[in-house]
């Protein structure tokens, strides 16, 4: 296939063309070395970082590339559907220094008061509730009925959310991730957050939100509100795409399907492919230079967004790693001072999920082609629009 170029010579990553074949597209963009020119959206022009050397040298360097650019948001205009991905917000992904850590701070420390047994819980006893729903049908959209259901009851417990409030968050960011209606997305994002905030003032809890409001730190309600969209962004939308995404793996490749009630390690293994080949984000970071940048023999303009591709510089043809099973250098959780605190609670509800689903339905299988899967269009995941899969109906019940 020849890659579709704009008419500056620029690779979009938005439309179906490159939802479909993104790993074919990036090996075609390799020609220009460890950086290429793509469109984010129509007429929204970036750098994409390619390879993996080059990608954690930016994200270790955030004085020379920062996480933000009101200069970059004014010249695009509120209108921009990749906008509220990448606008700056007062939260621990889009500041620098000494805001950033303080901000910072204040999740590590609220997640790491997660009980990792609680949470286990927590995920078996949302995918037991699911399951249950589709268990007698003999037939199922795993991604639908269960993947993309299941972090959100996850968090909406971590967060403290009510179900109203949790479903409002999932709704907008689904939007903002996908580009489409993204403006109303960001709005309703921040509505839903805003309830969460004031409810959890009034009513606090043994819950993230409640222990953010509560930090040392001294967060007012707007920080706190964008810690709890980052949060929800962070672990709904890219967590739902690795359940989706393990799932599919393990029902499609000989390498891990032939074994799949035998445990853990075939879905520990399954996810650390994915998390190297097909990461759940796979272009992000949101960079801006404040200055021009000479880098790798490539001048990087001032003000204009880089983006680190999680999913190219994983597979960089000169770090090939014939076996990734217990490897964790990939950089799908980022790297650097801005690197996911949540990688490990990421991890546990990805693996418990797929494991319950295995537990309960053995004899799982796709119920169409792997090739006739459809990927949901947009620069920044990697998401399929549905997972149909058939099993014997009356294995499931619990």
């Amino acid at each position: 296939m020849t890659i579709h170029r704009t008419a500056t010579g620029r690779v979009p990553l938005h439309g179906p063309e490159f939802a479909k074949d993104p790993k074919g597209a990036y090996a075609r963009m390799r020609e220009h070395g460890d950086l290429a020119p793509v469109e984010l959206a129509p007429d929204v022009p970036a750098t994409l970082v390619l390879g993996y050397d080059a990608a954690l040298e930016i994200l270790r360097d955030p004085a020379t590339f920062p996480r933000c650019s009101e200069v970059w948001e004014e010249a695009v205009g509120p209108e921009c559907p990749v906008l509220p991905m990448m606008m700056s917000r007062p939260n621990a992904l889009f500041t620098n220094g000494a805001v950033h850590a303080r901000l910072r701070s204040v999740i590590v420390d609220s997640l790491d008061r997660v009980d990792p047994v609680s949470l286990r819980e927590n995920v078996e006893r949302s995918a037991d509730t699911l399951i249950d729903r589709f268990s007698g049908d003999g037939k199922a959209d795993i991604l639908g009925q269960y993947a993309r259901t299941l972090p959100l009851l996850v968090f909406n417990e971590i967060l403290g959310c009510t179900p109203e409030i949790g479903d409002k968050l999932l709704r907008g960011m689904t939007a903002i991730f996908d580009t489409v209606s993204a403006e109303e997305g960001n709005a309703l994002l921040g509505e839903a957050a805003g309830e969460l905030v004031a409810y959890k003032r009034a009513n606090p809890g043994a819950d993230v939100t409640s222990w953010m409001l509560s930090h040392p730190a001294g967060l007012d309600d707007l920080e706190t509100i964008h810690q709890v969209i980052l949060l929800m962004g962070a672990g709904t939308q890219p967590e739902q795409n690795i359940i989706a995404n393990g799932i599919l793996l393990l029902l499609s490749d000989d390498r891990f399907g032939g074994d799949l009630s035998g445990g853990a390690l075939p879905v520990e293994d399954a996810l650390d492919e994915i998390l190297w080949t097909d990461p759940p984000i796979a272009n992000y970071a949101s960079i801006f230079p404040r200055q021009d940048v000479d880098f790798h023999g490539y001048r990087l303009p001032a003000h204009q967004p880089i983006l680190i591709s999680y999913a190219a510089a994983n597979t960089d043809p000169s770090r090939s790693i014939a076996d990734r099973r217990g490897n964790r250098a990939h950089l799908s959780y980022a790297g650097g001072p801005h690197s996911c605190p949540a990688r490990g609670h990421s991890r546990l509800i990805a693996s418990v999920a797929i494991e319950k689903l295995l537990d309960r339905l053995p004899d799982v299988e796709l119920a169409v082609p792997v090739e006739h899967l459809e990927w949901r269009p947009g620069p920044f995941h990697r998401a399929l629009t549905a997972l149909p899969v058939t099993f014997p109906p009356d294995q499931a019940l619990p």
